[in-house]
């Protein structure tokens, strides 16, 4: 799906300045541990801008964009799920809860966070090696 990609002035005035650099850092750490593929789409009924990092065809992560509000979901396949379960401890517990209130579909369990700072980013970061070893040095 063809999207006008946002300029960075258009992305901060529609987070906000702070969800705007929230935004940045999350992209930089993601951007230091995994070199992807990239890709603008529209965000669907609930959101202005997705912005999906992807290698192999394969999605890895996703950030999303919509006025004063930012989304960063991870999707766990079924064994994915699995190591997260047995891990669960080594997670704040602001991330076991939003993990067990996410929707499970047929390709997995669509994990989605709203992040308005940085404190879960170790999380994050956490849960995208479970799906994926990290690719750059």
């Amino acid at each position: 799906m063809l999207v006008n990609i946002p300029s960075a002035e258009q992305l901060s005035q529609l987070l906000g300045v702070q969800l705007y650099e929230i935004w940045q850092k999350l992209c930089d750490l993601i951007e230091k541990e995994y070199d992807t593929e990239r890709l603008w789409n529209k965000g669907g009924k609930d959101w202005t801008y997705e912005y999906k990092y992807r290698r192999g065809g394969k999605t890895l992560c996703a950030l999303y964009a919509r006025e004063n509000r930012l989304g960063f979901m991870v999707v766990l396949g079924k064994d994915e799920r699995l190591k997260f379960e047995n891990e669960r401890n080594n997670f704040t517990k602001e991330v076991q809860s939003v993990y067990d209130g996410a929707q499970t579909f047929y390709d997995g369990k669509w994990v989605m966070f709203e992040p308005s700072d940085a404190s879960l980013f170790d999380d994050f970061i956490k849960l995208l090696k479970i799906k994926r070893k990290p690719n750059r040095k």
